[in-house]
């Protein structure tokens, strides 16, 4: 049974992101006082009383406009309410009802879902009488909130799970491997959900940095269930000349933390930027699991050896992570969108690996008879003992005589060595040294 589904709808600027973000908790949706910040649906899980569901965020609605963005806004706001179990319908107290807000309540008076008003802004005992004004928008279910302090949410979310259906799933999602999407704007990202979901879940356009936030999507897969987080793509510091666009750094860095797996995705007909290799090193040194995927492959003219020197000069540019698999695939033809998920499901294993300590030790010791340790002033190194103390990432617990004598080349020696004999595929190592006794 899926998880129950509560969607929030409204105009530009009633406070929609700002309740999202305190449903679930963080600070995920954008929150700006410009009209149309928020473009996309937003998926990210709640909980209230133990009831886990998912609740969605949506950019502000305005029917009748003909711009493009604001006609797929209100195309994706139609999707989250077709696919809503809950509607919390938010307007703003303060301005009272508003000619968009009639035609909202029009909308989904005809869903014949169950809705509930949410009065936004009510924040002085005078203007608590501008609540019974709502009653026109023809639902009787309202419910007066500060959204940006949390007053009046704990009666909301009461109504809310009161709708839900007792047979309906509401356990968490924290269990559930979550794929970061990175890269820089248009490389396909969100086309691949797109293709993934068979829907069209994420706003696509020709237009650069359409998406802002950072867009969670549960995908099934053969059996196998994936949230897919998409990110919005990074441009050059010098081209980021918005504070929107500076929150979508920031939300994109964020998505990389909460990420089991960040697949960076490049358009074969560019190669790899300066941007993709700063994103990847973030990644890497959070000791997220990774995976390089090249996408429009359909447009690279081919040659003999044209897939084999696009990975030579991915590897040549991005040396630190010579351990990250590479996908080819092409998303508009629908080319190789499997080999993804096989190595998805590869490197996710390989983030959750544990070695038992005595075999552990059996290849150190043999690494070392290969290829001693160095020595400082007649002094070797000596490693006493190895032991796996975490996965997702691993890392690896060493006990040595000196820290000073573990140089950074003998610990890639190390490291390599561990690859060698297992399969550590796209995952990070880290190593803690530790003197013996100490």
């Amino acid at each position: 049974m899926a998880k129950p589904v509560v969607a929030i709808v409204g105009r530009a600027n009633v406070g929609k992101s700002t309740l999202f973000n305190k449903l679930i908790k963080k600070r995920i949706a954008i929150t700006q006082d410009d009209p149309g910040v928020t473009r996309d649906r937003l998926y990210m899980e709640a909980e209230w009383q133990n009831k886990y569901f998912t609740v969605v965020d949506t950019g502000g609605l305005e029917p009748k406009s003909n711009e493009i963005i604001t006609k797929n806004i209100k195309k994706q706001t139609e999707l989250a309410i077709e696919t809503a179990d809950v509607i919390l319908f938010m307007v703003d107290g303060k301005q009272g009802i508003t000619p968009i807000d009639m035609e909202v309540a029009d909308m989904l008076r005809r869903t014949k879902k169950s809705v509930i008003l949410v009065v936004n802004k009510i924040d002085h005992i005078k203007q608590q009488d501008n609540v019974y004004d709502f009653y026109n928008l023809g639902f009787y279910e309202i419910f007066p909130i500060i959204a940006s302090n949390s007053m009046g949410l704990g009666d909301l979310l009461e109504a809310v799970v009161s709708k839900f259906d007792d047979n309906s799933n509401t356990e968490s999602d924290e269990d559930i491997t979550k794929v970061c999407l990175i890269g820089k704007p248009n490389v396909g990202k969100s086309s691949l959900i797109n293709n993934l979901l068979n829907e069209e879940r994420m706003i696509v356009t020709d237009i650069a940095g359409t998406t802002r936030d950072a867009i969670d999507s549960k995908i099934n897969y053969k059996g196998n269930e994936y949230i897919f987080i998409d990110t919005a793509g990074l441009r050059k510091r010098k081209k980021i000349d918005t504070e929107v666009e500076r929150y979508s750094v920031v939300r994109t860095l964020s998505a990389i933390d909460r990420s089991d797996i960040c697949v960076l995705m490049i358009d074969a007909t560019e190669g790899v930027s300066e941007q993709d290799t700063k994103i990847l090193g973030y990644a890497h040194d959070q000791g997220k699991a990774m995976i390089i995927l090249v996408n429009k492959w359909d447009l690279v003219e081919k040659q003999t050896n044209t897939m084999n020197d696009f990975k030579k000069d991915i590897r040549t540019k991005l040396g630190f992570v010579m351990y990250v698999p590479i996908v080819f695939i092409s998303v508009k033809e629908n080319k190789r969108i499997d080999t993804l998920f096989t190595e998805i499901e590869k490197v996710d294993n390989n983030y959750s690996m544990r070695i038992s300590t005595g075999v552990l030790n059996d290849v150190i010791s043999k690494a070392v008879l290969l290829n001693p340790p160095p020595s400082d002033k007649g002094v070797r190194l000596k490693i006493f003992y190895i032991t796996q103390i975490e996965a997702r990432p691993p890392k690896f617990l060493v006990f040595i005589n000196r820290n000073d004598l573990m140089h950074f080349s003998y610990q890639r020696y190390i490291e390599n060595q561990l690859r060698e004999n297992f399969s550590f595929e796209g995952v990070p190592l880290q190593f803690e040294f530790k003197t013996r006794g100490k």
